[in-house]
């Protein structure tokens, strides 16, 4: 069998596996199509995604999905101002029964981790849980420890209480892949969450029972592989660098994108070709995933801000004049 064949078999086994993983997390996940699909660019991508939105629109349950899907482990930390760096990555603890020490893990070692409100804990434990993100591995007295892959870590802050919360710094925003919104459903998407989750069930318990396992962790990281040699166009780079550098110069942006924002565009614009059915990014795989990758990445004038102006305001005119090539 030639390569070309082995990466057409491959190409269609991608398709049909992950719009079945979109539609098992739909099942739980009641509208958040949007959402749903820049989580799954995420994983294509081995990046991680940063989700804000008010309590109870399904941040929990979406990544509980995710991994009952997929066949992962997945592990909740709740931050809070009392959480330290070894609450998430593990400490050293001393065994009566063996007479000895003994590495006792953290919850960082699963395939899907939510961080639930990252913002209100300490810098100290945000960098902690940013580092294994970056690195991949945990260092525990010394000793270094792989992570379990895939490993996605989505990350929660909540726009609207402030109080009391430690924001994450530019540097460390730049980390995650995507910055993502979950808003409130529509009447009717509400209506058929409440039917749901009130439906002969106790309480409101996040139910995944209904969700077929399409994928394994190890098809994941093939999958992950695929993407990564996807195609791209020496125009498509081009674009992709001229839509971050003119973040730097625009008229109402403070501060704009490092290098990083070129690089996680073209990597998350690889993974929505995959997703749309191609083995080519186009321009317009960098203009859909273009407001999740950078409208954390640049920080808006205060002037701006005073008059209403988000990220995504801006992010949009820059879109409309920055001329894409047609390839």
């Amino acid at each position: 069998m030639s390569d070309l064949q082995g990466q057409d078999q491959l190409s269609d086994k991608v398709l049909r596996k992950l719009g079945q993983l979109e539609k098992e997390i739909g099942k739980a996940v009641i509208g958040q199509r949007q959402v749903i699909r820049d989580t799954t660019i995420a994983l294509l991508a081995g990046g991680h995604v940063l989700v804000e939105g008010v309590p109870g629109l399904g941040k929990t349950l979406l990544v509980r999905s995710l991994a009952a899907a997929v066949g992962g482990v997945f592990n909740r930390v709740q931050f809070t101002p009392d959480l330290m760096p070894s609450d998430i990555s593990g400490h050293i603890m001393f065994d009566r029964k063996s007479d000895s020490f003994r590495v006792r893990k953290g919850p960082v070692f699963c395939n899907f981790l939510l961080a639930d409100e990252i913002n209100r804990a300490p810098a100290k434990t945000q960098s902690a849980l940013l580092e294994v993100m970056q690195e991949q591995q945990v260092t525990i007295e010394g000793q270094t420890y792989e992570l379990q892959l895939p490993f996605l870590a989505l990350a929660t802050q909540n726009p609207i209480e402030q109080e009391g919360t430690y924001p994450l710094p530019q540097a460390q925003l730049d980390r995650f892949l995507l910055k993502v919104y979950i808003d409130y459903p529509t009447m009717d998407e509400e209506l058929q969450m409440v039917q749901q989750i009130t439906g002969g069930s106790v309480a409101d318990k996040l139910d995944v029972s209904q969700i077929v396992e399409v994928l394994k962790p190890e098809e994941i990281i093939s999958l992950q592989r695929y993407t990564a040699q996807l195609d791209v166009d020496e125009q498509i780079v081009g674009y992709a660098v001229n839509i971050v550098r003119a973040t730097r110069d625009w008229s109402g942006i403070d501060s704009g994108s490092g290098p990083r924002g070129s690089i996680a565009l073209l990597r998350a614009g690889r993974a929505n070709a995959v997703l749309s059915g191609r083995r080519f990014v186009t321009p317009d795989d960098i203009k859909a995933v273009a407001p999740a990758v950078l409208r954390h990445r640049i920080k808006l004038s205060a002037d701006l801000e005073i008059e209403g102006y988000k990220a995504d305001d801006v992010l949009k005119d820059i879109l409309s004049n920055v001329q894409a090539p047609r390839v």
